[in-house]
């Protein structure tokens, strides 16, 4: 069943009744499903206009603390309206940071440069969650900051040895060191203590990042899982890691907190990731205590073709939707109000997520109540911006 009753993969519209007017004039006008409330577990989030986590690389000192441009980036689009905030890639430890500039939840440092963020996100009636990654081969990249983008950073200048499931370079990186069992374990570890300081840092929301090529991912995917103990081979064991990941954090935060999954629904690649693969994980999750599939595509093979266009990702989205019986997010040039409206009344994603367009318009979902016809007191508006509502 999707979250407001309707079951999952019902595309239609209930039939009027005998004797039930059905013209337009008579018709009352529907509340636009983007600004309807969804509920995951214990948490009510305001709307289903969210704000997935987009790197910044923004941590200039290196050690993994959000500053106050975090703050200006974040709490701009909370005051803007999106109902969940989703924290950028946050790194579980030093390695798996994606670039020396990713910020981190590795200590307690990190937890308080973070609580001022979030405390003044949920201030405006947004709900705010973060995302934990672990980079794997992808980690120790250069970013905007201090060159190097798109290749691996040289030691003597900040970069460190990359891990992974099996010694397969991404591309042209570093070939990374496969990782031994107590090193799994020690990964699996990381995460569950940095979901520990999520809670203590008062996010409402934690996400697992296990698409685009990082470690999970790599972990899930045939294509970089060569391994031949518990970890690799079948779909069992290369997703026993995610797992296991899965059941630290949710036996550590408490119960009625929402858990995310974040996957590629396939890498576009023969032989490897694919939609099949995905639906039954995202089962086997669903019974861990995953309460949300956040769909998207690609990132384990370098130079792969995609065919990006306007909702190119939503179908998988639809697919695991109703073959996985679970609540999914959809993401990928959704960029206009009445598009996203189509996507969620068509049954086809829970919530949907604006990325790209948000980095342009921080007020995306103000704009948006006002092509749809919502009013400006209906609408996620301060109450302070009200009267310049659009």
């Amino acid at each position: 069943m999707g979250d407001d009753g309707t079951a999952i993969g019902d595309l239609t519209s209930p039939a009027p009744q005998s004797g039930e007017k059905s013209g337009k004039k008579h018709q009352k006008k529907m509340q636009p499903r983007l600004f309807t409330p969804i509920k995951l577990r214990g948490l009510t989030v305001r709307n289903r206009i969210w704000l997935p986590p987009m790197c910044m690389y923004s941590a200039f000192n290196r050690d993994g603390k959000p500053t106050p441009f975090h703050y200006q980036h974040y709490v701009s689009r909370a005051m803007g309206g999106f109902g969940m905030i989703i924290a950028e890639s946050t790194a579980v430890s030093p390695s798996g940071r994606i670039s020396p500039c990713d910020v981190g939840l590795w200590n307690d440092d990190q937890l308080e440069a973070w609580r001022w963020i979030v405390d003044d996100i949920k201030g405006t009636g947004a709900s705010v969650g973060i995302q934990l990654n672990h980079a794997g081969r992808k980690a120790s990249t250069g970013c905007f900051a201090i060159g190097h983008e798109n290749e691996s950073v040289p030691f003597d200048e900040g970069g460190w040895q990359t891990m992974a499931p099996s010694p397969i370079p991404f591309g042209h990186y570093r070939t990374p060191h496969e990782l031994g069992v107590n090193g799994i374990h020690a990964i699996v570890a990381q995460f569950r203590d940095a979901a520990s300081r999520a809670v203590f840092a008062g996010f409402t929301m934690i996400e697992i990042h296990a698409a685009h090529g990082y470690l999970i991912s790599q972990f899930l995917d045939p294509l970089s899982n060569e391994r031949t103990d518990e970890y690799g081979g079948d779909l069992e064991g290369r997703m026993r890691l995610l797992v296991e990941i899965v059941d630290a954090i949710r036996a550590e935060i408490p119960d009625d907190m929402p858990l995310l999954v974040r996957v590629s629904a396939t890498d576009w690649a023969a032989g490897g990731w694919d939609l099949d693969q995905t639906v039954e994980t995202s089962r086997v999750l669903r019974e861990h205590g995953v309460d949300m599939i956040d769909v998207s595509t690609g990132g384990i093979v370098a130079d792969v073709t995609v065919p990006v266009k306007p909702n190119y990702q939503v179908p998988f989205s639809q697919q695991i939707r109703e073959k996985a019986d679970m609540p999914v997010s959809a993401v990928g040039l959704i960029t206009k109000p009445k598009q996203a409206e189509k996507i969620l009344r068509s049954h086809q994603c829970d919530v949907v997520e604006i990325g790209r367009a948000a980095l342009r318009d921080p007020y995306w979902p103000l704009r948006a109540a006002s092509k749809l016809s919502v009013p400006a007191d209906k609408a996620p508006y301060p109450k302070q911006y009200r009267r310049g509502a659009f």
